[in-house]
């Protein structure tokens, strides 16, 4: 079965939580997460941000339960890497 290992995310967030604990609340969904944030963009009530999560098997739609937990709305997903299965005979 195919496998996530990489997403890059644009997502629109509220300032709070602040992009550590943004990154640390989405990294504990699983221990091998490894979560980079990188705000684009700072309004008056939101930040622009590109997440990435790579992993061994990123579940989508988990991470992007969370994110909408948190006040937060992914607006596109720009990248992402997928490892596929091999098939045996």
């Amino acid at each position: 079965m195919p496998k996530t290992r990489k997403l890059v995310l644009d997502v629109l967030k509220p300032h709070q939580p602040n992009a550590l604990d943004f990154a640390t609340t989405l990294a504990n969904l699983r221990p091998d997460y490894q979560v980079k944030l990188t705000v684009t963009e700072v309004d008056k009530k939101t930040e622009s941000t590109i997440v990435t999560i790579e992993g061994q098997d990123i579940l989508f739609n988990e991470i992007k339960a969370t994110i909408e937990q948190m006040g937060a709305s992914v607006h596109s997903i720009d990248q992402v890497e997928v490892s596929g299965s091999e098939v045996s005979d």
